[in-house]
């Protein structure tokens, strides 16, 4: 697949090269239509795109801060204020998608998932119920550990439940427990870093191996992520 979706590259309003950023015209100043859909990314504005980035996972955040507040201030429909219906219409629909890429673009792990979807990946919710499954079960690695700490789930909310003052040594264990999974966490987050650098300067072969392993990877994620919730909502509850 391209670096970047194939959308038009002139202007709508001039037909001169659209050139840096494909949301407004540097040469007449006029903003282009939008019509971001992630099921339809060759004839839609992705992400990337609406940035003038290539679909790659490592990227500069400064620079792209730094973008999106040039950007942001160039399409702020205050600038279009006397403008026609149609110019404002698109200048509002530009600012959303350009906060919606920032949104998603300077954290890591939403620009992973972005981009697998992008790419016609399925994750999550979308993944016929897979990754929803994922999330219950435990990693094979994990089976033990999850069934010991949920029975001291379960004790811990029992005997709050019964009034009683919890077992210091319980707390502790659960605290440790804690410490451990956000441990696990960081290695998911650098063995995601690893493949998404993969990704990056892969072959096409290479690319779905990674791929493929990003996609366990953020079920993994997931999977710890509740856990981590799981324990430090048991050990401070609201």
């Amino acid at each position: 697949m391209s670096a970047t979706a194939s959308i038009s590259a002139l202007c709508i309003a001039c037909q001169a090269p659209l050139t840096g950023s494909p949301l407004f015209c540097a040469a007449c100043a006029a903003v282009q239509p939008v019509s971001p859909s992630i099921s339809n990314a060759q004839a839609a504005m992705d992400y990337f795109h609406a940035f003038a980035l290539p679909r790659r996972l490592a990227l500069d955040t400064v620079a792209l801060e730094g973008e999106f507040h040039r950007l942001s201030r160039r399409l702020h429909p205050d600038r279009f204020a006397r403008a026609s219906a149609e110019q404002q219409a698109w200048s509002l629909a530009a600012t959303a998608l350009l906060n919606d890429a920032w949104r998603t673009l300077r954290d890591p792990i939403q620009r992973v998932e972005y981009l697998l979807k992008l790419e016609g990946y399925q994750l999550g919710e979308e993944h016929a119920g897979k990754s929803r499954v994922a999330e219950r079960q435990p990693p094979a690695d994990l089976l033990e550990e999850v069934f010991d700490l949920n029975m001291q789930l379960e004790e811990l909310r029992m005997s709050r439940k019964l009034g009683d003052a919890s077992d210091p040594a319980l707390v502790a264990d659960l605290t440790a427990a804690r410490a451990r999974f956000d441990s696990l966490l960081a290695a998911v987050d650098a063995d995601i870093n690893a493949q998404s650098r993969l990704w990056d300067t892969g072959s096409d072969a290479v690319r779905a191996q990674a791929a493929a392993a990003l996609l366990a990877l953020l079920d993994r994620r997931r999977y710890l992520r509740n856990l981590v919730r799981d324990v430090g909502e048991a050990l401070n509850p609201a």
